[in-house]
């Protein structure tokens, strides 16, 4: 048997994987069994930030190797440390860290820590445990961030869903004025909906959930599990918006692909977590540590502009393509993350970019989504758009006929 009839045969059927076996990757490109090479622009869904096997990243994860690679939360690992020191820095003054393995363990974490600080700090009327979040969020897979995710499929055939989450309509700052009552603890969203179709949150309605928190003694928690770390064009995307959250989940392109969480909390509520609250075997691994200290190292200033520089880039050819070809309703998003909002399926574009070595991504069917690694270039980027044009122009022939 073939890897994919042994996929096929041994593993649940959770993917529905794309025809691609992947040899080796390296930078923005990715090689398959036959020895075809694609251009990545979907980067392990927004995973490898900085390219497939950075040199910096490969640099230290094999340094850490040589050292140790795991010990345990019970003692001391300097690299991890660092990278909580290098995180917090990067945040907010007072903030505290807890590092996870996954994006929907950070959020876990968030959830956990907003649930036991609205304990410690109850309203007039008793204590506060509900989440306000969003119609058409992605906040994971377990069985609490699925409940707090705002898409009825992730629902199906798991209900009773853990309570207490409730959603309010995305950019649409009266619909969570109604949800707020004696006993909402936090809102919880994401600046730029990943999985929903990358819908960016309006700076305004960003800005006026800081003033409604505030006013009512609730949490803001932002999960840039999808959109941080560069992303936006800042390491953080609340920096991008200018409105400081009181709680910060990241995971995804942190360590560059290898596995970890980080739930970053203000002064607010930080110290709400003591001893034995809350905990992980693997989290904060110190080979994950080393290479996300590698990541933050490497997004400098100057790195963030140079990427921010090839968003303009991307973002005005695919305008163009836009005013072009009928089929396409909107480009939208921040940075690069970036969906093509389409009037048809865009399964048949995915496919025909990945037949001429080009790896794009379809989200809710119809949107197209651009995730590239924040070090391509103009040359890059002028290839992805002409194979992109080809697969426009091609679907909308098929249309005509």
């Amino acid at each position: 048997m073939n890897i994919k009839q042994i996929e096929d045969k041994r593993f649940m059927r959770t993917y529905k994987r794309v025809n691609l076996v992947v040899k080796k990757a390296k930078n923005q490109f990715i090689w398959d069994d036959k020895g075809k090479k694609y251009l990545d622009f979907f980067a392990g869904i927004s995973v490898c930030n900085l390219g497939h096997c950075n040199d910096k990243v490969v640099k230290a994860v094999k340094s850490q190797l040589d050292s140790f690679a795991h010990v345990s939360n019970l003692y001391y690992a300097s690299v991890q440390v660092k990278l909580g020191e290098e995180l917090v820095k990067r945040a907010f003054p007072g903030a505290r860290v807890f590092l996870a393995n996954s994006g929907a363990e950070a959020n876990e974490c968030a959830v956990k820590l907003a649930r036991k600080w609205g304990y410690l700090n109850p309203s007039k009327l008793g204590n506060r445990y509900e989440i306000i979040c969003f119609n058409n969020s992605f906040h994971g897979r377990t069985m609490a961030t699925m409940a707090a995710t705002g898409q009825k499929k992730f629902h199906e055939y798991l209900k009773p869903l853990q309570e207490k989450f409730i959603f309010a309509e995305f950019n649409d700052i009266n619909s969570v004025k109604k949800l707020i009552n004696d006993r909402t603890v936090a809102i919880m969203i994401e600046p730029i909906q990943g999985e929903g179709g990358i819908i960016p949150a309006e700076k305004k309605f960003l800005k006026d959930l800081r003033i409604l928190c505030d006013k009512n003694d609730l949490l803001l928690i932002f999960d840039e599990i999808q959109c941080g770390v560069g992303r936006t064009g800042k390491f953080y995307a609340f920096e991008s918006y200018g409105v400081k959250p009181d709680i910060v989940t990241m995971a995804k392109s942190l360590a560059n692909g290898l596995p970890l969480g980080a739930t970053i909390a203000g002064k607010k509520c930080a110290d709400a977590f003591t001893y034995g609250d809350h905990g992980s075997t693997f989290g904060g691994n110190p080979v994950s540590c080393a290479a996300a200290l590698a990541v933050s190292k490497t997004m400098t200033v100057k790195f963030l502009h140079n990427s921010s520089k090839l968003a303009e880039y991307l973002r005005k050819k695919l305008e163009v393509l836009k005013n072009k070809y009928s089929i396409i309703k909107e480009v939208r998003g921040v940075g690069l993350i970036l969906g093509i909002d389409l009037t048809i399926n865009g399964k048949s574009i995915v496919n025909y970019c990945l037949e001429k070595g080009l790896i794009v991504n379809c989200t809710h069917d119809t949107i197209l989504r651009l995730l590239p690694p924040l070090i391509i270039t103009k040359k890059d980027v002028d290839r992805a758009m002409k194979i992109l044009e080809e697969a426009l122009k091609w679907r909308m022939e098929i249309l005509k006929k």
